[in-house]
């Protein structure tokens, strides 16, 4: 699948080193040359997928920096370091480890732009244009990625390093054996944290399911009691999407991840919040605490940081527990995620769990639908007709809002389905409205 979120699919299959060199010869022309930075999680496919692209890179004329394995926001912050041409992230995120991906950076330390990413994959069938022998790009490594990225996360100007690491706060982290078991752990022993790890070995044989979702973090829970620790960490294997366990032993949800990343960044720095159409209400009523308003756009981190760029927005986010804060970069990154939500637990002086109590409490349901193209096509055309009764914005598929909830209806970017999300203030109600909108469309379908 190739779009604005990369080139991704199953190795050997949709994805393999024919299909790789041919995009990454097409970017290396795109970026007119020069530096790219290349790093990659653990997937056993990514030593594979890298020499594919850097050949193809190299090939073109293009100088290629190999971080290894890193986090993707530690990819988009090196290609600022060093002033690169672009970059590529070879990760496929949270799918499953037979999937592989590359992710095109633009020389700014941001994904492409909608605009940029449509020229790009436009050019994709055009035959390379290799160089000759004396032009052939170079090789080179760079092993300070990780620590340059974590002192950035240390150099947040309004980040109390002294009340952190005077909490001595004892975390469990579950980095799923992606490449998160070789950053995050400096970066919370380097804010004075006792770490229990689990799956850090960045194998990529990933020890559960690699999302990070409250039912695929049953390990986190039990370790956190276990350890009487104050609280869990949980990412994806590329680390810009962050989970957490209270210190009751229960995950909070993905969506208070940012909600929490706001009250801590707000209370410092009042602006106007950016979160994606998706993301919960919650920002809503921690905005109208702080005296400013919620900006909401596309799906896709690019678009919530290029509109926090745009504000000069404090934080913001994407309610899949991908935390922006604009003094690392303006990506998500789970690292920064961290010490964001230890600055705040510190500052508060509390546990996690009486702060997660005094937040409102809305629901989530979240459902797929897969079908053809085809047939997907046909019910995102339907969606106006069974949801005539709500504000509609269509600026991402459709989401239809009522004071009470909301449906987000929207093709995904990523795979062949359609995703359907709901938030109101129950559980029961939030997936009745969830499996009578999914109903509605299947049955106007047949």
């Amino acid at each position: 699948m190739a779009g604005v979120s990369g080139v991704r699919g199953v190795f050997g299959e949709s994805l393999d080193p024919v299909v790789i060199t041919k995009y990454a010869s097409r970017f290396g022309k795109l970026c007119g040359g020069g530096k790219i930075v290349v790093g990659r999680d653990s997937r056993t496919t990514g030593p594979a997928v890298f020499a594919a692209v850097s050949s193809a890179l190299m090939s073109v004329g293009c100088d290629v920096i190999d971080l290894g394995i890193v986090a993707t926001p530690t990819v988009l912050l090196a290609v600022k370091h060093h002033q690169a041409s672009g970059g590529i992230a070879i990760t496929a995120s949270h799918n499953p480890p037979q999937w592989n991906a590359m992710k095109f950076i633009d020389n700014d330390g941001m994904f492409l732009s909608a605009e940029k990413a449509a020229k790009f994959l436009a050019s994709v069938e055009e035959a390379p244009d290799w160089v000759n022998w004396e032009a052939i790009g170079k090789l080179s490594k760079d092993e300070a990625a990780i620590q340059r990225h974590i002192q950035r996360i240390m150099d947040i100007p309004y980040l109390n390093l002294e009340k952190i690491k005077n909490s001595k706060f004892k975390v469990v982290l579950d980095s799923v054996n992606g490449a998160g078991g070789l950053c995050s752990p400096l970066l919370l022993k380097a804010l004075g944290c006792e770490v229990v790890e689990i799956n850090s070995e960045p194998s990529g044989i990933f020890a559960h399911p690699a999302e990070p979702l409250n039912h695929n973090l049953v390990q986190l829970e039990e370790a956190v009691l276990a350890h009487d620790a104050d609280l869990g960490f949980a990412t994806d294997p590329d680390v810009d999407r962050l989970s957490i366990v209270g210190d009751h032993g229960r995950c909070i949800g993905e969506e208070l991840t940012v909600a929490l990343a706001e009250l801590f960044v707000l209370a410092k720095h009042p602006g106007d919040l950016v979160v994606n159409l998706s993301s919960s209400m919650i920002s809503d009523y921690i905005a109208e605490q702080y005296g400013v308003q919620v900006h909401r756009t596309k799906v896709g981190e690019i678009n919530v940081g290029k509109k926090m760029q745009e504000l000069s927005s404090p934080i913001g986010g994407e309610g899949n527990g991908g935390v922006i804060c604009p003094p690392v970069n303006y990506t998500r990154d789970a690292m920064a995620g961290m010490a964001l939500i230890l600055g705040l637990l510190a500052e508060r002086d509390t546990k996690l769990s009486a702060l997660v109590d005094e937040l409102p409490k809305y629901f989530f349901a979240k459902a797929k639908i897969e079908r053809s193209f085809e047939d997907l096509n046909k019910i995102m055309s339907l969606v106006p007709q069974i949801l005539q009764d709500y504000a509609l914005d269509t600026q991402d598929g459709i989401k239809a809002t009522r004071k009470d909830h909301w449906i987000h209806i929207r093709k995904s970017g990523t795979e062949p389905i359609i995703r359907v999300y709901v938030e109101s203030e129950s559980v029961q109600r939030s997936h009745e409205i969830c499996d009578t909108t999914i109903k509605n469309l299947l049955d106007r379908l047949s």
